[in-house]
């Protein structure tokens, strides 16, 4: 059986210069599609406005964040179709058609007609689209993390891809960063009407300039010499999941690597910019601006992880990782609470809210379209505090009670004007309360700490970074050559999709149905605690990882 080695290459193919022509050709390609990408959840609000009902905000939030899960769910899909096409036809034209795809798809929603003019086929476009995107995305990383492996010289594949690991942050920051700017030179009007749409529009610059890039890119060379042998493999999807060794290794790879890796990437950088903004009610402008700087601060954590990985293996960094988002994060985000909005911080610990309900009334708090009617006490009760963002704790009350709320010792209960529970004073009367108690509408700037409010993100983004880092080194290593694009992409973007990908709307819904602000970051934290016990029994150790870094089986 004919054997390619995997333990990187040499100095043949242009030696130090080569290398970095490789690493930027692939990392600024994948930056570009990462910004397309993430451009989306950086406007969710103004995009569930202008594509969703604005019937109830807390509905039309969760659905825009929904399409944008679509993205993630169907990455998959675009693994498996380019990763088989990586596999039998080459690296370097598989990961060039990817930013076709997201590029174009990127512009086309510049170019969508909203709600208000088309009505249910808004969104429905809108979703096509992001579907595309998350299409080429789900052949994009695969193809990158295999291409910089693949030129990487012997003993320094950590050191190498880790640069292509910051780019999923650096274009986060880059859309980040068009979007402050755009709001900046804009009004608010303009902003929501036409100015979202500019944001998409120029993705055009840097599709040309990515599409430049790559077209100066050679073909991996072991993928040459395995052509040249005849030892590609001629069904990559078959051997990948038809094949038990290969599909343990997908199992180990999926749950014991990409999926802690995500939710605390998306809880540290997309996540955490949504709490901030929609629950403790920080400007968009001073939100984007200090998770634009706490990303840039969490940076050297990737490349640094990666590295070090080189020498001390990518195991200790994974099951670390798992270990200090389970002890952290919560602790962190309730940190941020009162860093960013003390006012809110206190409220919350002196003047509790709580809503006394015949559960019988109570529905889920999701309206995706709009058309649900919120008739019931409990509905109206639970609906009006969601729109001021306060925090509730919820008690069942008798069989046909009428709804209340205590705010403190204040009772506020739900008035019934003829039939109908008049839910406008309700709502009136719940503000003023809340206000009074110091559940303020918007965070006092004056009041935040942005010092602690930047470290405590970078914290965030760091703990992230040490998983992130040395993953695509972990992951490269730990399939054969032959199969290797399809089975990093297909469990990547597999894992990121069913838990990072839904990340954002399961943590809002956990969050509106417990009235618990922190309801969300127990999702992170349930998942880093699971996955810790899967790394650590089953990642092998770095002596294993060698070994299967030294030789790919063709």
């Amino acid at each position: 059986m004919s054997q390619v080695s995997d333990a990187g290459t040499t100095g043949k193919i242009g030696g130090i210069g080569h290398q970095r022509k490789v690493i930027i050709g692939a990392t600024v390609g994948t930056i570009f599609e990462w910004y397309d990408f993430f451009l989306y959840i950086s406007v969710a609000s103004v995009i569930a406005t202008n594509f969703f009902s604005n019937n109830n905000p807390a509905s039309a939030e969760i659905f825009a964040l929904l399409t944008f899960a679509t993205g993630y769910l169907v990455r998959p899909f675009g693994a498996l179709f380019f990763g088989r096409l990586g596999d039998l036809v080459g690296r370097k034209h598989t990961f060039l058609a990817t930013i076709l795809i997201m590029g174009c798809s990127t512009i086309a929603i510049g170019l969508l007609p909203t709600y208000a003019t088309v009505g249910i086929l808004a969104p429905s476009l809108l979703t096509v689209m992001r579907m595309l995107q998350g299409l080429a995305l789900g052949g994009e990383y695969g193809g990158a993390a295999t291409y910089i492996a693949e030129h990487a010289p012997a003993g320094q594949r950590g050191a190498s891809t880790a640069w292509l690991q910051i780019s999923a942050t650096l274009g986060f920051a880059l859309s980040v960063l068009v979007v402050l700017g755009t709001r900046t030179l804009l009004t608010e009007e303009q902003y929501a009407i036409w100015g979202w749409r500019v944001l998409f529009l120029i993705s055009i610059v840097p599709l040309a300039i990515s599409v430049w890039i790559r077209l100066k890119l050679e073909e991996s060379p072991m993928f040459l010499e395995m052509k040249r042998q005849g030892t590609l493999s001629k069904a990559p999807i078959r051997e990948t999941l038809g094949q038990w060794p290969n599909a343990r290794r997908i199992l180990i790879a999926m749950f014991g690597m990409v999926a802690p890796q995500s939710v605390l990437l998306v809880g540290a950088q997309i996540y955490s910019l949504v709490f901030l903004v929609n629950t403790i009610k920080v400007d968009v402008q001073i939100a984007n601006f200090v998770i634009l700087t706490a990303l840039m601060l969490g940076l050297p954590s990737f490349i640094w992880s990666g590295k070090l990985s080189d020498r001390l293996g990518t195991k200790p960094f994974i099951v670390g990782a798992c270990l200090l988002g389970a002890l952290t994060y919560l602790p962190l985000y309730k940190a941020l609470t009162f860093y960013a909005n003390p006012a809110l911080y206190v409220a919350q610990q002196t003047v509790p809210v709580l809503v006394v309900a015949d559960p019988a009334e109570c529905s889920l708090q999701f309206n995706p379209i709009g058309r649900s009617k919120r008739t019931s006490g409990c509905d109206i009760v639970k609906d009006a505090l969601v729109r001021t963002g306060a925090p509730y704790s919820n008690r069942a009350a008798a069989p046909g009670s009428v709804a209340i709320v205590y705010v403190g010792g204040q009772v506020i209960a739900l008035a019934v004007r003829g039939k109908q529970p008049d839910a406008r004073a309700f709502g009136e009367r719940l503000t003023r309360a809340l206000t009074r108690a110091g559940y303020l509408a918007h965070a006092d700037k004056s009041a935040m700490n942005y010092p602690m409010i930047i470290l405590i993100l970078a914290c965030l983004s760091s703990i992230a970074g040490m998983i992130f880092g040395p993953l695509a080194s972990a992951m490269t290593s730990f399939f054969p050559a032959r199969i290797r694009y399809t089975s990093v992409s297909f469990s990547y973007h597999v894992g990121n999709g069913l838990f990072g990908g839904l990340l954002p709307a399961i943590s809002a819904a956990i969050q509106i149905s417990t009235g618990n602000i922190y309801g969300g970051v127990w999702y992170t934290v349930a998942v880093v605690g699971v996955t810790f016990f899967v790394a650590l029994l089953f990642l092998p150790s770095q002596h294993s990882l060698a070994k299967e870094a030294l030789v790919s089986r063709i």
